[in-house]
């Protein structure tokens, strides 16, 4: 009889089970179908901070950088992007933001800061070069406990999923705490070797619209007292405000610095005089339209690329939303006329690849 009653038990345990296994609730149910970009991948991979500092009639221009990142995601890597902008700014990236990591679910994250300049002389800091542009030279003060980041300005457009760029953390040597690309790669035409009152990093000097920065190593080497008693030294000789201070830090410790290639920041500077960025056959990674070219008739490259990253909604397919666009536009004949138009080929190579891959039989 014992032996039947233990029986018994055994069934009504299994039964129970069996039912909780069938008849789950629904916040499991919820749960266990969550997306699976995020399952338990998500939840351990090291997110990738991409910094932008916006200010004035700059959110749109932010925004599409930011969509751009997104897109080009091919490695699904988990990104986290750190907003500075001044007050009454801060819904507008929430709202779209938001709307976006529903599209993109546990893909992204962000987060939006206040300005932050040194007490004693914020107005200045401000207004140095553009409204808040220096804010990137206090980010290791502000992002205690972040180990490093990548810095773009806001008229960037990611054409190269980020774990490209991010790879050259891995080649600093042991002193090196930040890349930038040059300034120029032609001396004829240098702005700093020619014009400069000031010193700079080796001879052409470095553009800083796209930075990676290891925070930990600028945090031990005291940069930000660099950076205030570089800004009282040099204040009435520098034109650039940031990134002139940057140079003059980094030709006073050049072995601080990694140098990354032309195509990692691309400007009209490159191909509006004669074609100067040796990409061979990489291609365009990261296009810079700096001075206003996302928005002028200038060089129509520039603005038609970042048109129709503009235009493209996201979460729609790329390859026939943003790809065939963007070719068709490039194909135009004032752009195939014009200076830069002639690498048009070399700016799509890498997001032909990525995209086409990936939306090629949705």
């Amino acid at each position: 009889q014992q032996h039947l009653h233990m029986c018994m038990l055994c069934l009504i345990a299994l039964a129970i089970l069996s039912y909780f296994f069938l008849q789950r609730p629904a916040w499991v149910l919820d749960y266990k179908e969550k997306p699976e970009a995020f399952n338990e991948e998500q939840s351990w991979k090291t997110p990738l901070y991409i910094v932008v500092v916006c200010c004035g009639q700059r959110v749109q221009e932010t925004l599409v950088m930011i969509k751009s990142a997104i897109l080009l995601n091919y490695d699904e890597e988990y990104l986290k992007f750190v907003i500075f902008t001044e007050d009454g700014r801060g819904e507008e990236f929430r709202e779209k933001l938001t709307d976006w990591r529903e599209i993109k679910p546990f893909t992204f994250d962000f987060e939006i800061l206040p300005l932050k300049f040194p007490a004693n002389n914020e107005v200045e800091w401000k207004n140095l070069f553009k409204p808040c542009a220096a804010q990137r030279l206090f980010l290791p003060s502000l992002l205690t406990k972040v180990d490093s980041l990548l810095y773009v300005d806001t008229d960037i457009l990611f054409l190269s999923p980020i774990s490209d760029i991010w790879r050259f953390f891995k080649k600093f040597n042991e002193s090196q705490m930040s890349a930038l690309t040059p300034e120029h790669e032609n001396e004829n035409i240098g702005w700093y070797n020619r014009f400069a009152r000031h010193p700079f990093y080796g001879k052409l000097g470095v553009n800083s619209g796209v930075m990676l920065m290891n925070l930990t190593r600028m945090r031990e080497m005291k940069w930000e007292q660099h950076i205030l008693s570089i800004h009282k030294e040099y204040k009435l000789r520098i034109i650039w405000g940031d990134q002139d201070i940057i140079n003059i830090l980094f030709y006073y410790h050049p072995d601080k610095l990694y140098v990354m290639p032309c195509e990692y920041n691309y400007r009209p500077d490159h191909c509006m005089y004669m074609s100067i960025c040796n990409m061979s056959h990489t291609g365009v990674k990261l296009i810079h339209g700096n001075r206003g070219y996302f928005h002028s008739d200038r060089q129509l490259l520039f603005k038609s690329i970042y048109e129709a990253m503009e235009n493209y909604q996201l979460g729609s397919n790329a390859n026939t939303q943003f790809l065939m666009p963007l070719h068709a536009a490039l194909n135009v004949q004032t752009i195939n006329d014009s200076s830069c138009g002639k690498i048009s080929s070399e700016v799509l190579k890498v997001a032909n690849t990525v995209l086409g891959n990936r939306y090629r039989d949705v």
